[in-house]
């Protein structure tokens, strides 16, 4: 073989390398963004003092607080009925779309991944018109003896 295609060989095996050594540390860095072993992200979901309607949320309760965690599963059409929360809550849509609405007619759309501050002491209901199943997690701030939600079955869903 002759020096120029020796030289030409080198220079091929040479880029062919450098681009598979960039091409696997890229994949070794996209791993490592993946794994979440190797370092942990914090993203703020929602930082808030109004419900998902706009309106202020009210002070907290004297007293000892009660805590309680709701997971929350609406097949696909399932209408949940009117209803309002003496206590502050919140939540995060884990799957589907959900939409919320409010006597005076407001409606708001909870999507996959959001987060959602629920409306105090105002009657409203929600609704899976989506297309799968929705999965909510929902957070209350009660105390003891407290109902996390006081139905009203005398107002008719449509």
């Amino acid at each position: 073989m002759n020096k120029k295609r020796i030289w030409m060989l080198a220079a091929i095996l040479t880029i062919l390398c450098g681009t598979m050594t960039v091409m696997t540390a890229c994949r070794d860095a996209n791993a490592q963004d993946e794994d979440p072993v190797q370092q942990v992200v914090s993203t703020e979901l929602i930082r808030t003092s109004q419900s998902w309607d706009g309106e202020e949320l009210p002070d907290y309760f004297e007293g000892r607080p009660e805590l309680v965690a709701m997971k929350y599963v609406f097949p696909v059409g399932q209408k949940l009925g009117w209803h309002h929360h003496p206590v502050m809550n919140y939540g995060i849509l884990v799957q589907g779309e959900l939409t919320i609405i409010g006597q005076d007619g407001k409606e708001k759309v909870v999507h996959e991944g959001e987060a959602v501050v629920e409306m105090v002491g105002t009657i409203h209901h929600g609704e899976n018109r989506g297309l799968k199943p929705v999965i909510l997690y929902m957070f209350y701030l009660s105390q003891e003896g407290l109902p996390l939600a006081v139905q009203h079955p005398e107002i008719p869903l449509e």
